[in-house]
Formats: structure tokens, sequence, C-alpha cells
């Protein structure tokens, strides 16, 4: 039985609940009750104030003292935030960084999916395969072009070129975009996170200039930036060379090699983390990615450390019930964002929920649910 069918089976089972005689959550309370805040809808810059959710897992750090923008914080009253939401149809990320970082590779786990995306221009135009081929491999492609995978269409992607060549051009290119796409009237062409990637390859260089040129000049405003360390199965040479050099047998490296592997990464993470929390405007979240290039490599942590930097509830849900990596993160946002609530205003406040609007909220964190109202 599909996950949303089994969870809309229990909510039956509670239904004679919504019959007794009590104060009852009307549809206009249950908005304020589980708000939905998201971006202003005006053209000024803005940062918007929200906590994060829970603590993210190992290999995975939030930054919640990052500083992203300097304008005032507000939010935007809950049925007002619900109207502005139905306007996004699809969540929007920009993912950063050098050539052979393995961006591309991350979209497809993502999307679940091993083909190349298709690429629309910025008046969803398709541009055809044969002229865009190898673009992507090269890193010669436009910020403004859309990659969308077929497999998962509810995300959207924009890839940056490649400016840590040193070019001052497409930097400024790059910061334009960002900060116009993180305030724009145009709702639905608004980015809603930044994923900048980091490679472990090149020990020798963590963490170049141009990468902390972007996050000591690119006020990236209330668009959080979450950096991931990308190929951290490339320890493994360095860490079975690490083992000969203390003197270690072969037959002990291979029982040693992946504790040895596993602290490289955590050392490698470290220094990206120290050398980037001293930034002017340093990423909100960092997390480790190894395997990759696997089919069934996992994202969840990817996912999980995302939403748990985003500052809106209402943003949380779009990503949340986008994502296909783990449909144990849609049961722990609904959980704890949306039943753990209503449990507490129970307890609190003697207030008796309407099943059915308690339904609606739960399965909004899960993919291809509907709720018939």
């Amino acid at each position: 039985m599909a996950p949303g069918r089994r969870i809309k089976k229990w909510f039956e089972s509670l239904s004679p609940a919504s019959g007794r005689d009590s104060h009852r959550i009307s549809q206009g309370d249950a908005s304020d009750l589980v708000p939905v805040a998201t971006e202003a809808m005006g053209a000024a810059p803005s940062n918007l104030s929200g906590d994060a959710a829970s603590p993210v897992p190992a290999q995975v750090e939030a930054n919640p003292q990052a500083t992203t923008s300097s304008g005032s914080a507000y939010r935007l009253e809950s049925k007002m935030a619900n109207e502005y939401l139905k306007n996004i149809e699809r969540f929007r990320i920009l993912i950063m960084g050098r050539a052979n970082a393995g961006k591309t590779t991350i979209l497809q786990r993502v999307c679940n999916s091993t083909d190349e995306p298709e690429i629309f221009d910025g008046e969803e135009n398709k541009i055809e395969s044969d002229i865009m081929q190898g673009t992507l491999t090269r890193g010669c492609h436009d910020i403004e072009h859309e990659l969308v995978f077929r497999s998962n269409l509810g995300f959207v992607f924009h890839d940056s070129c490649g400016f840590e060549a040193g070019s001052a051009q497409e930097f400024d290119q790059m910061r334009n975009f960002v900060t116009e796409r993180a305030v724009t009237t145009r709702v639905n062409e608004r980015i809603h996170a930044i994923w900048f990637c980091i490679p472990m390859t090149e020990c020798h260089r963590t963490v170049t200039a141009a990468e902390q040129k972007f996050f000591n000049e690119c006020d990236t405003r209330h668009v959080p930036v979450i950096v991931l360390v990308t190929k951290g199965d490339a320890m493994y040479v360095e860490a079975i060379q690490e083992l000969e050099d203390e003197g270690f047998e072969i037959e002990e490296v291979t029982e040693m090699v992946a504790k040895k592997e596993g602290e490289l990464r955590d050392k490698c993470l470290g220094h990206v983390k120290h050398e980037l929390d001293r930034c002017k405007f340093p990423p909100k979240g960092y997390v480790s990615l190894q395997k990759m290039h696997q089919e069934d490599a996992d994202c969840t942590s990817l996912m999980e450390c995302t939403a748990n930097v985003l500052n809106e509830e209402g943003l949380q849900r779009l990503l949340i019930s986008t994502q296909q990596s783990s449909i144990g993160i849609c049961v722990k946002y609904a959980v704890d964002k949306t039943l753990r609530h209503y449990m507490e205003l129970g307890c609190e406040e003697n207030l008796q929920v309407d099943v059915k609007i308690l339904e609606g909220n739960l399965l909004s964190w899960f993919p291809n649910c509907e709720v018939n109202n």
C-alpha cells in the first residue's frame, strides 16, 4: 500500500473524535496554528528570520550564527504566506563549485536519474541537446539556464560558470544572478537554496581564493548557502598511504582503512568549516558526501541539511514533499512540525482538532498525496 494511503487509513481511525462537542480548529485557525512563513513579496532586499529545524545528523553541520543579510527581519502573516506559497510551484537551487566537483552527478542522485538534465532558457524554451552537448562537463553554460530532470520535475537547478578561474566578469555575473533571484517579485523564479561544492580530491587547495572571495563578497540575503564537501571517497588511497607510513602491515591496513578514511574526511570538513566560518557571509550548513557516483547513493543527509537551514516552514514543506530520497524525512517533518504542534496545543488549551484539517496538514509533507477537502 502506498505511504499516502496508509497514512489516510490511520486518519480515518481517528474520525470519531472529530464529531465531539468541543472548541474545534477551523481551516482558518489551522493556518494560524501551523504558520507557513515565507519570503517578502516586494522587490526590496529582505532578511527573513526563523528557527532552524531540529539538529542535523552526523556529517552534517548547521551554522545558525551565520548572517547572510543586513536587512531588517520580518515575516508575513500566516494567511498572506499561504497565498504567497500557492504561487511557488517548484523548489529552485543554484549549484556552484569548481569544475569536476561532481555537481551534475549530485543532481542526478537527488533526482534519482542517470540521464542528463533537459536545459531551458529563461523563456522556458528547450535548448536542443546537440547544441548543449558537452557544455555541462566543460562548464560553458549560462547561469540563467534551467536544468530539469524528467524523473523529478519539482526541482529546478541553475549551474554557475567556473568563476574559480579568476574571471571578474563571471564572478560579477554570478553575484548579480544571486542578488536578483533572491528578491525578484516573480516568485517562481526565486532561488531557495545554494549548494556550493568543494571536492576533497585536491587537498592542497581545500579552500581556494575564489571560494573565499564568494563568501566574503557575495551577500545571498535570506537564501541559505550549504557547502557540499564532495568526493569524500577520494580519501581511501590517502588513508592507506598514511597507515603504511605509520608502520602498519598491509593486512592491518585493510582492517583499519575505513576508520582512517573517516578521520581524514572529518579533518578535511573541519578545515573547510574553519576557513569559511571566518568569512563575512559564511555558509549556513555543511554536509560531507561520498559515493555519489553510485546509483543508490543516499542523499538523505543533503536533504535534511538543506531543510534545516531554510528559515521558512513553507519552503521546508516544499522541499521535503519534492525530494524522493527518503520517506523517513517526510514522516519526521510531519511529526515534528505539524503533529507535535497540534498535540501541544491540545494539551495546553484543551482544543479538539478537526481530523480532516490535521490530515491535510500532515499529508502536505509527503509527495504525491492528494487531499480531498
